[in-house]
């Protein structure tokens, strides 16, 4: 049951915000008596931190092992560098394109526009890991770049990934496709991961 709950309410805070998503009718949708958000969650504040908590243990539980895969990035040289952000990244990108991610995409831009504790959960339960990798094999990748060009970099990479999910409706009319089919998902992973390689590759130092 405290799974089905959290589900559920992850659903309704992400289409309706803390405010508008009423207990009530989380209950309702998850079949089950007030009493249980109150019994496993102590309340509304703490049910949407468990959901925070739960959203971040699932992008870690997804994403941790291609993490783990790549070893000691201190030890890679610039091409393996490269090399390991592209699978970073396209494994980042198949999560994004999952069905899975649609509920969760919708409680996180929410607390990107208007954070709160729950955020900090998010970030450093889930997005910390990925974005200090990251960060770890663009020096590795870009030894010239300053660490702003590194962090500029880092965020324009991710975002080329994330727009898959946050602004999915436009994707799909955009490559006039109902859904997100096999096909159209590898074609815009490939196309994603080659700008990646040729942005490590030829940009050219600026401001540091």
């Amino acid at each position: 049951m405290r799974e089905r709950l959290l589900d559920i309410a992850i659903d309704h805070f992400g289409r309706r915000g803390f405010e508008g998503a009423a207990t009530r009718a989380i209950a309702a949708d998850a079949d089950t008596a007030m009493s249980q958000i109150t019994y496993h969650f102590g309340g509304k504040e703490g049910l949407y931190l468990a959901c925070a908590d739960h959203i971040a243990a699932s992008i870690s539980e997804w994403l941790q092992p291609r993490l783990a895969e790549l070893g000691d990035v201190g030890a890679l040289d610039g091409d393996a560098a490269i090399d390991a952000i592209c699978r970073v990244i396209s494994g980042f990108a198949n999560m994004m394109l999952s069905p899975a991610t649609r509920t969760w995409a919708s409680f996180i831009a929410r607390e990107q526009q208007e954070p709160t504790e729950a955020f900090e959960r998010l970030f450093n339960g889930a997005m910390r890991p990925v974005v200090d990798t990251g960060l770890a094999l663009i020096r590795r990748a870009r030894p010239d770049f300053g660490e702003q060009q590194v962090r500029a970099t880092g965020m324009l990479i991710w975002g080329q990934a994330l727009v898959l999910r946050a602004a999915r409706e436009t994707v799909t009319r955009v490559m006039q496709v109902d859904e997100i089919d096999p096909a159209t998902a590898a074609l815009l992973i490939a196309r994603l991961t080659e700008h990646t390689r040729c942005l490590l590759t030829h940009l050219p130092e600026t401001t540091r």
